[in-house]
């Protein structure tokens, strides 16, 4: 038996915020905070700040918040990106951070870094897997209640989370589920 990067899009982008946390962690204390947060609305700097509407989705605060993300993205992730193709899985997962980026320098005074909106997207792309042209997934239906209702009542709570990102991500997910869907089986 061999090890098989079976994965490119989803392990490289673990690898990479694995290692800019570790970065953050022992070498350079404001990588983080200058490179990989995209900040809150009233402290965008053009053009500068336009590189971290990407790259937020790299930085985590700590520990417990990237093994919390990639418990997801690695379960879910690589069965995701052999279905949907790495260059897809890059342009969803692009295009996620992006959008959770900018509404959030629009609408949000706080910060924002991590890969919850890409979690939440592969989570809501997981569940129109299988998916047929004129068919909406129960499976799909009840994610929805169940991982965005979640985030919808905990949006009323005080907390440093942005549920809104996960939200955003969700919605992403289930639009590129809806556009990703197979022919009609005969």
């Amino acid at each position: 038996m061999r090890l098989k990067y079976n994965s490119p899009v989803v392990l490289t982008f673990a690898f990479i915020c694995t290692g800019v946390l570790l970065l953050n962690q022992f070498v350079f204390p404001n990588l983080i905070a200058a490179w990989f947060m995209v900040p809150g609305q009233g402290a965008f700097s053009f053009p500068r700040d336009i590189i971290n509407l990407f790259t937020h989705v790299i930085g985590h605060a700590d520990w417990p918040h990237l093994i919390g993300n990639f418990s997801i993205i690695l379960l879910v992730g690589p069965m995701l990106e052999e279905n949907h193709g790495s260059p897809d899985m890059l342009f969803m997962m692009a295009v996620t951070a992006f959008a959770t980026g900018l509404l959030n320098v629009i609408f949000f005074p706080t910060a924002l870094l991590g890969a919850s909106g890409v979690v939440f997207m592969m989570i809501l792309l997981a569940s129109f897997t299988n998916i047929q042209k004129g068919e909406i997934p129960l499976t799909f239906i009840l994610v929805l209640i169940l991982y965005l209702g979640e985030q919808i009542v905990q949006s009323f709570q005080e907390d440093s989370i942005s549920q809104f990102a996960h939200i955003a991500g969700g919605f992403l997910g289930s639009i590129f589920g809806f556009l990703n869907r197979s022919e009609p089986r005969k």
